[in-house]
């Protein structure tokens, strides 16, 4: 219902489509999301008027200390970051069908993949997928493809919208079974692998889990393979300044978000997925792939080597309908990368961790609060609390302006009332400080 079209022409759509009205069309999306539109003030503005008002408006917005995670991580980013992103020929840069003409942005690709292939310890990355669960979804799809096989094993730390994207992708194929792998202490109980993997298409396992927990990942890669299974790791790419890769413990893919890797809090996007795997696996990765070569006078060129969608080979032979790259976003995440570099990712991953070691100490020192699990975790933790969790937050945070973390019970309701806490390096002692007494306030 685009504004250039008169009244005739939406009664025309709308009738074409056998919709009495544009609410009947919209119908189907809740209500509380349909806002009845803009309070917009009577008389016109000029334009200095217009942004002295909604500078108003957004001066009334509030933002908390927030000590949220659960996949989307507040990481400072380098100002040359933005920089050079914000230069015209990345800015503008389109997808780069022709390499005669987009050498740079190939390039820029084909550097992107090398970090992700760096960083997860891979033989081979694509150039990006649209976010962290795109990319866990698809490998998944990849394992079956592999190995024909309709069951799908997933340890219970996974990030529940990993889990909501890949049972959206098999929605309509009741022949597949997703089964969970139940936690103990918080991690993977790793006993009852042999029994559930038995006819597994895979194992997909997130470490640092969706409760900030480090899985013990040694051993697990065998136990797949005994079963027939690939393994699927899921892995935040700072915490591998610290942690194993997944190539090192065996991992057949690897995926992540790689938001953490220059990109803001941005209502959950434009995100960036990290995909790689196994070189045996290469064909069976989606989206597609650039690649190193030398043109007819010997000279370095890069190309669009593998591309796996169905606009460029035949629809049963398509690995994926991924339709495009994250460019922009790789690209930020690629300098970011690149002014880190591994002792500083090393330095990064330390600062995080710090952080939520100290936040840890000081709330599960107050008065009927308690860490849930014992075992070691990485930039966030759960905290047992003796109240409502959801009722704490909301208290915290109108009457302090702090943001505690994410309540688990809707999702872990075995885990009582719990709260999620996060602290990355952007956090300070003092602001770790500040939550610990608006706790205490509350409480």
């Amino acid at each position: 219902m685009y504004i250039p079209h008169t009244r005739k022409d939406k009664e025309e759509m709308l009738k074409a489509i056998g919709a009495s009205s544009f609410e009947d069309l919209v119908k189907q999306v809740p209500s509380k999301f349909l806002r009845p539109g803009f309070d917009l003030p009577g008389e016109s503005l000029d334009e200095a008027q217009a942004a002295a008002k909604l500078a108003a408006l957004a001066g009334r917005n509030c933002r908390p200390l927030s000590f949220l995670g659960a996949g989307a991580y507040e990481r400072y980013a380098p100002a040359a970051v933005k920089a050079l992103t914000s230069r015209t020929e990345f800015l503008t840069a389109y997808t780069p069908y022709q390499p005669e003409a987009s050498q740079g942005t190939l390039q820029a690709i084909y550097e992107f993949q090398s970090t992700v292939c760096a960083l997860y310890g891979m033989d081979c990355a694509n150039a990006s997928m649209y976010d962290g669960a795109s990319s866990f979804a698809e490998a998944v799809r990849a394992a079956v493809r592999v190995t024909g096989r309709r069951k799908l094993v997933y340890s219970a730390g996974v990030n529940p919208q990993y889990m909501d994207t890949l049972r959206t992708y098999f929605a309509h194929s009741p022949e597949y079974a997703c089964v969970k792998v139940p936690l103990k202490d918080g991690v993977m109980d790793k006993a009852a692998l042999p029994a559930l993997l038995e006819g597994a298409a895979c194992l997909a396992v997130q470490t640092p889990n969706f409760l900030g927990m480090l899985e013990d990942m040694n051993g697990v890669a065998g136990t797949a393979g005994k079963a027939g299974a690939l393994l699927v790791a899921a892995a935040d790419p700072v915490s591998l300044g610290l942690l194993a890769t997944p190539g090192e413990y065996g991992a057949d893919f690897a995926v992540g978000e790689g938001q953490s890797l220059g990109l803001p809090l941005a209502y959950g996007g434009p995100y960036l997925g990290l995909f790689s795997c196994k070189k045996e696996h290469v064909r069976q990765m989606p989206g597609r792939i650039c690649g190193l070569t030398k043109d007819k006078d010997g000279k370095r060129g890069f190309v669009l080597t593998l591309q796996a969608r169905e606009q460029h080979i035949r629809r049963d032979k398509a690995a994926s309908n991924i339709c495009s790259n994250e460019a922009l976003c790789a690209l930020a995440a690629t300098i970011y990368a690149s002014l880190y570099g591994p002792e500083g990712l090393r330095e990064l991953a330390e600062a995080d961790a710090g952080a939520a070691a100290f936040a840890a100490e000081r709330l599960s020192s107050i008065k009927g609060c308690s860490l849930k699990f014992k075992g070691p975790f990485f930039n966030e933790f759960v905290l047992s609390l003796p109240v409502s969790a959801a009722k704490l937050r909301g208290k915290v945070l109108s009457a302090r302006g702090v943001d505690i973390g994410l309540p688990l019970a809707p999702l872990y309701p075995e885990l009582g009332e719990t709260l999620l806490v996060c602290a990355t390096g952007t956090k300070t002692e003092a602001d770790i400080l500040k939550l610990e007494a608006a706790i205490k306030e509350a409480l």
